[in-house]
């Protein structure tokens, strides 16, 4: 089984550009972020006419989250709100970041979690309470499914190898103490990187600025990922960085991340 996560950056702009991965690489589940459509408009008919199931959860011109599946998922349900009690989740589904559905016992969470903008900003706070209701949602999964399989844009480098250049990174989100915190605290439910189980050296990136010419210089940061269950992280026999669609003109910032079990 092969699933890969891509943040587009709107699957509309960059249409030609996913199809025609997909048909070059042609993986059971891709997992769609930043898809920047309400779900009538989502271009269904270029997926399906590839013999693709398509799961959406969108909405205008932000987030946005899909599943592109060669066979039809189970139990597919979008939203912390499915999982959890609206005391929990507040106001956190009125942002489409949370897809989830099961492949042949693997049960795939596709998520984009927020970038938090500046450290002082509201939007900064709003993650990390984002990342602590994660940590709740995958709980209450995990007690349904013990094969678990979570990607997506994290917007976290969690290791210093991760980022470029990690000078003053403590000051930069998406590498700054307290989102790393948070996000160990979610793996801590006994969640493991697939790709460094394959990969330990640095320079691997799957994210680059658009400005200063930051893909040639490889300037980039490592924060689509793949975490998986115990039971997965054995069956893993690979996890890639396709850097491949990054080089087309106007790619997305992000490029695809693939692990097959």
């Amino acid at each position: 089984m092969k699933i890969a996560t891509w943040n587009v950056n709107s699957v509309r702009t960059r249409l030609v550009q996913v199809t025609h991965w997909l048909q070059e690489n042609q993986v059971d589940v891709l997992c769609l972020q930043e898809t920047k459509v309400v779900d009538e408009s989502f271009p269904r008919s270029s997926f399906t006419d590839l013999g693709y199931e398509t799961y959406i959860y969108g909405q205008k011109s932000y987030n946005g989250v899909a599943l592109i599946s060669r066979s039809p998922l189970s139990e597919v349900s979008m939203s912390f709100g499915a999982i959890l009690p609206e005391s929990i989740v507040g106001d956190l589904d009125e942002q489409k970041r949370v897809i989830t559905g099961v492949l042949d016992g693997v049960r795939v969470v596709n998520l984009y979690v927020p970038n938090g903008s500046a450290i002082d900003s509201d939007k900064y706070i709003y993650k990390l309470h984002w990342l602590k209701v994660l940590r709740e949602y995958l709980q209450a999964l995990l007690q349904q499914s013990s094969s678990l399989l979570v990607c997506g844009d994290f917007n976290i480098a969690l290791e210093d190898i991760d980022i470029h250049d990690p000078k003053n990174r403590s000051k930069q989100v998406m590498a700054t103490d307290a989102e790393r915190e948070a996000l160990r605290n979610v793996l801590s439910l006994g969640l493991s990187d697939a790709f460094r189980k394959f990969t330990q050296e640095g320079g691997n990136f799957s994210w680059w600025d658009y400005r200063t010419g930051a893909f040639r210089r490889n300037a980039g940061w490592r924060i689509d990922h793949h975490y998986v269950t115990p039971d997965l992280y054995e069956q893993a026999v690979s996890c890639t960085i396709d850097t491949t669609p990054r080089h087309l003109t106007q790619p997305s910032d992000h490029t695809p991340v693939v692990v097959e079990l």
